[in-house]
C-alpha cells in the first residue's frame, strides 16, 4: 500500500473543500484545526514533497487563526490550549522556526494557571468544574516537549512534567485494562466517563518526550500497557481500530478523537518497536482506504466502514491514520 500518496491524496480534499486561508481554520474548527495543522507537519515529516504546501499552510494558520482568536492562543479551556502548543511545537520540529516554540513556550505559562485543581492536576476550563484526562495529558505532553527542545530551561520544564506524570499516573484514572478514563467525579476523586481513544493517544506521546527527557524507560513501560490496554479494548474482530460504544462516532468532536492515538502509536513505535502497533495501523489504514471513502475522495469517521458523516475532523483524523501506517512500514 502506498499510504504516503493515500495522504497527499486526502490531504487535497481536506485542504481543497475545508480550508480557509483567510481565518486559518478547518471549516470553523478551533481546537480541531490545532489537531489537522499537526497532521500537515507530520505529512511534511514522512514527505519533503508536501514541504512547500506545508509552509504554506503553517504561515497562514500562525497569522490568520491567530487574528481570528482575537490576537491570542488563548481561551476558556486548558485543552484547547495544548493541542495549539503541541501543534506549534511540531511544526517547529519540521521549520525549525523559533516563532512557533515561542508561540508553544507562551501557551504552557497559560496553561501552568489551571493547576492545584481539586483531587490534583489541572482543571480542564477557567471555570472550573471539571478534572478531565485529555487536558493534564496535553500539560504532560507540551511539558515535556518543550524540555526536550529549550535547553536553557529543561530543568524547568522537567520539574512540571514528571510532577504532572506522577499525579496522573497515580490519580484513579487507570483501569485494570492500563487504559484511562476521561476524568474525575470531584466530589469524590473518582473516575468516571468513557475509554476515548485520545486519551489513550495523547498520554503515549507525552510518555515517549518524557522518557527522552529524563533517560528514563520506565515512562515507556507505562506507554506500552496503555497502548496494549487500547489494542485489547477499541479494536473490532478484524483489527480496525474503532472508538468507544459509548458514544456516536460523527461529529466534529469525536470524529477527530481516532486519529490522536493513531499519531502518538506511530511515536511510540518509533521508540518501542512492537509488531502489534504497525498491524493495527496499516490494518486501519488499508480499510480506510477501501471501505471509509466515498466517490469524491473524502474520508468517513468510522475504518471499518461504510462511509458516512463526512467532515474535517473525520478526514483529518483518517488522514492521521494514513500518515501513521507510512510512518511505521518506512
Amino acid at each position: 500500500m502506498d499510504y504516503v500518496n493515500y495522504a497527499m491524496n486526502a490531504t487535497r480534499f481536506l485542504n481543497d473543500r475545508w480550508f480557509d486561508a483567510e481565518s486559518g481554520l478547518w471549516d470553523g474548527l478551533w481546537w480541531q484545526s490545532a489537531n489537522i495543522l499537526t497532521t500537515m507537519a507530520d505529512l511534511a515529516s514522512v514527505n519533503p514533497d508536501f514541504n512547500d504546501t506545508a509552509n504554506f499552510v503553517f504561515k497562514s494558520v500562525f497569522t490568520a487563526a491567530l487574528a481570528t482568536n482575537g490576537g491570542t492562543w488563548l481561551n476558556g479551556y486548558y485543552d484547547d490550549e495544548g493541542w495549539w502548543a503541541m501543534a506549534f511545537i511540531k511544526v517547529y520540529d519540521v521549520t525549525g522556526s523559533k516563532a512557533y516554540l515561542s508561540a508553544a513556550e507562551s501557551i504552557f505559562e497559560d496553561l501552568r494557571t489551571g493547576l492545584n485543581a481539586t483531587c490534583g492536576g489541572q482543571w480542564w476550563n477557567k471555570d472550573p468544574a471539571h478534572v478531565n484526562s485529555i487536558n493534564n495529558e496535553l500539560f504532560i505532553d507540551v511539558a515535556a516537549s518543550l524540555g526536550n527542545r529549550v535547553q536553557h530551561k529543561r530543568d524547568y520544564y522537567r520539574r512540571y512534567a514528571e510532577h504532572q506524570a506522577n499525579w496522573f499516573l497515580n490519580a484513579g484514572l487507570l483501569t485494570k485494562n492500563s487504559t484511562f478514563h476521561d476524568g474525575l467525579h470531584l466530589a469524590t476523586c473518582t473516575a468516571g466517563g468513557p475509554i476515548f481513544s485520545y486519551n489513550q493517544g495523547v498520554i503515549l506521546g507525552a510518555l515517549v518526550e518524557l522518557s527522552k527527557l529524563t533517560g528514563n524507560s520506565t515512562w515507556l513501560d507505562h506507554a506500552a500497557k496503555t497502548a496494549q490496554g487500547t489494542i485489547r479494548t477499541l479494536v473490532d474482530h478484524n483489527g480496525i481500530f474503532t472508538e468507544t460504544g459509548e458514544y456516536p462516532t460523527h461529529g466534529t468532536t469525536v470524529g477527530q478523537f481516532k486519529g490522536v492515538f493513531a499519531r502518538n502509536l506511530a511515536y511510540l513505535q518509533s521508540v518501542r518497536c512492537d509488531e502489534s502497533y504497525v498491524a493495527l495501523l496499516t490494518k486501519s489504514a488499508d480499510s480506510i482506504w477501501q471501505h471509509d471513502r466515498d466517490e469524491d475522495g473524502f474520508l468517513g469517521p468510522d475504518w471499518q466502514g461504510p462511509v458516512h458523516g463526512i467532515s474535517a475532523a473525520a478526514q483529518g483524523s483518517a488522514l492521521d491514520c494514513l500518515i501513521a501506517a507510512a510512518a511505521v512500514s518506512a
